[in-house]
């Protein structure tokens, strides 16, 4: 699927090159990483991840998904091994830094800020322009339901819930078309924290580093399971309901262990893609 200057099709490629039969069977790769190395965490994982898959990484130890995510999100530097995000492998704002979003479990916002002027800088800093600008910063505050009169008051005044949901809308606001989540939203009520990560869009790959994978239930197509020494599972979340197995460490690692284990990437992979 290679085009001209050594990009890929991606999310962001016009409806006519995606309207074909290869690129629909096909299907892109929006995170592909391979011979990732973090001291004492990773050795060595490969991965490949589809545009429009959602997946949950569920670690062996926690720290191995945690780890990774971070990786991928730039916030740790890997020793060894190569990535490639959203059809490029350039870690520059006009690069990954326009496709790509990471949220954490911390939301990293001052808390004398509005929620508008956190969405107004993250706007500049991408180089928006009004009125682009202010219709994503619109539709962001509209999905995370933070009201007007809330978003022109500082942070502080809404506890962590607010700053978190401020945080999400951040993210959302350069509309990526990868997200990498790392326990987000810890904060919010259950029942919200779902809705709010139902994010819309066929073409958005969703990513998230759960050590909760008990609440992440309905959201996912697929999980994977990250170990010290590699990727051990990838599979449609189907996988394990038609096993019987809990969404849970223990039952993601029964699967694992029920599904032999090769060489180089996960089999199950490529089946995965064609069958979204």
């Amino acid at each position: 699927m290679a085009r001209g200057g050594g990009a890929f099709l991606t999310s962001s490629t016009p409806d006519a090159l995606w309207s074909t039969a290869s690129a629909r069977r096909l299907r892109p790769t929006a995170v592909g990483c391979s011979g990732i190395r973090v001291d004492g965490r990773l050795t060595g994982l490969t991965l490949s991840v589809p545009v429009g898959m959602r997946l949950l990484l569920v670690g062996d130890p926690p720290t191995a998904a945690s780890a990774l995510i971070r990786v991928l999100a730039g916030l740790v530097r890997a020793s060894a091994g190569r990535m490639r995000l959203a059809g490029l492998d350039d870690p520059s704002i006009d690069g990954w830094g326009r496709r790509v979003a990471y949220l954490g479990p911390r939301a990293g916002i001052r808390p004398w800020m509005t929620p508008r002027e956190v969405l107004s800088l993250a706007t500049d800093l991408l180089g928006l322009s009004d009125p682009d600008a202010e219709r994503r910063i619109a539709r962001a505050l509209a999905w995370t339901r933070i009201d007007p009169g809330a978003a022109e008051r500082a942070v502080r005044h809404g506890g962590h819930a607010l700053a978190e949901r401020t945080a999400l809308a951040a993210a959302l606001v350069g509309d990526p078309e990868v997200l990498l989540l790392e326990d987000p939203l810890r904060s919010v009520a259950l029942h919200e924290r779902t809705r709010l990560l139902r994010l819309p869009g066929p073409r958005r790959t969703v990513i998230l580093a759960s050590r909760y994978p008990e609440r992440e239930a309905g959201l996912f197509s697929h999980v994977a399971l990250v170990r010290a020494r590699g990727l051990a599972l990838l599979a449609p979340m189907a996988e394990l309901e038609s096993a019987g197995l809990p969404l849970s460490a223990d039952g993601i690692g029964a699967l694992a262990r029920r599904i032999p284990r090769a060489s180089g990437p996960v089999p199950p992979l490529h089946e995965a893609a064609r069958a979204q």
